[in-house]
């Protein structure tokens, strides 16, 4: 689960950002909008509903500045719990131009409970991440890293990625950025698979663009997720299969609320 979190947020279709400006154009996100995933396990070849995900996104003032906060909310059903209870809440807080500010993720996943927190600086032309990680019955960890390169989160990385254009991409294209984890900086893969059509379960038909997000061990690639994204301004993540130490899942959208751009890429309804 603690992947399905990681992969559902760290997003898709996105470019390595070189230098300390990391601001963007923001073509995709309005305030108001809010999404909700059902979530589905596979346990011993059966698919059972496993819980719901919401994110939403409204617009604040931080520090004096207008900016986007976005909060992404997970949790297993009480048939899941018995296996793997799981209650987590993210909050990423980035300017109007989507620069991370700062992030937070309270993880109650099986047994263990854990905080991350990570607050972004731009400083002498390099990125900052100051990271902190609180663990039940843990000393806090703390570290910070610096990048020339632009450094994300779980969810502003999804926000930054959701105004890129990919009509230029070509199939087996590999795309790269550096996430904090909340106690390190790690660089992430994604593989751009083409276009593909999704029909969801309320029957909706979506033309979608298809990623892979991969990890690398031993020189042996290994897939960990792949995206249905629609394939319009709105580029919201449609379908998710996970594939999972455990065994696989997926993450199904099944409402959708002010989002800023018609949904052009349904085919039928």
């Amino acid at each position: 689960m603690k992947r399905t979190i990681l992969i559902m947020l760290c997003g898709w279709f996105t470019v390595m950002v070189a230098g300390a400006q990391c601001a963007t154009l923001n073509e995709a996100i309005q305030a108001g909008e809010e999404l909700v995933y059902d979530l589905k396990f596979n346990w011993k070849f059966i698919w059972v509903a496993a819980g719901q995900a919401k994110m939403d996104m409204q617009a604040i003032t931080y520090q004096g500045k207008p900016c986007f906060r976005s909060n992404l909310i997970s949790v297993s059903n009480k048939q899941v719990d018995f296996f793997f209870k799981m209650r987590d809440t993210l909050t990423c807080i980035t300017s109007s131009s989507l620069e991370p500010i700062y992030f937070r993720k309270g993880a109650e996943e099986g047994d263990r409970y854990t905080v991350d927190e990570v607050w972004f600086s731009y400083k002498d032309g390099q990125n900052v991440a100051d990271q902190r990680r609180m663990r039940r019955g843990r000393d806090t960890v703390r570290v910070t890293d610096r990048k020339d390169e632009c450094i994300f989160d779980m969810l502003s990385i999804l926000m930054r990625a959701r105004s890129f254009d990919a009509s230029g991409y070509k199939v087996g294209d590999k795309i790269l950025f550096d996430m904090a984890t909340g106690t390190k900086v790690e660089q992430q893969t994604l593989i751009y698979r083409g276009r593909k059509n999704f029909k969801a379960e309320n029957g909706v038909k979506y033309r979608c663009l298809v990623f892979s997000l991969v990890e690398y061990k031993k020189g042996k690639e290994r897939e960990v997720i792949t995206f249905y994204v629609t394939d319009d301004k709105n580029h919201l993540p449609v379908r998710l299969d996970l594939y999972l130490n455990f065994g696989s899942a997926k993450a199904f959208l099944r409402e959708i609320k002010g989002n800023r751009h018609p949904l052009t890429s349904i085919i039928e309804k």
